[in-house]
């Protein structure tokens, strides 16, 4: 009997941010790309555990959920020079 082979597909995705005015295209690609996946990655681990502290501490649990867009986005950002 003759395997199936099971196609695999790899999705790249790109994101563009527009309006930027760090060069003359005004327009990103690289940074927001690459700023997704430590940012999903955070989100992932951190939003479920805020969740479990907020129903104890409030101001806590929005710390620990705030943590993604407060502190990985920006600290990524910043090491992309482009």
């Amino acid at each position: 009997m003759a395997g199936i082979g099971i196609p695999i597909y790899v999705y790249i995705y790109i994101y563009v941010e527009c309006g930027s005015t760090s060069n003359p295209c005004r327009g990103k690609v690289v940074g927001p790309t690459l700023i997704l996946l430590p940012f999903v990655l955070a989100g992932v681990v951190e939003w479920p555990v805020g969740a479990l502290v907020y129903c104890f501490r409030h101001s806590k649990g929005r710390r620990i959920m705030a943590h993604p867009v407060t502190v990985v986005y920006p600290c990524v950002s910043n090491a992309i020079p482009i």
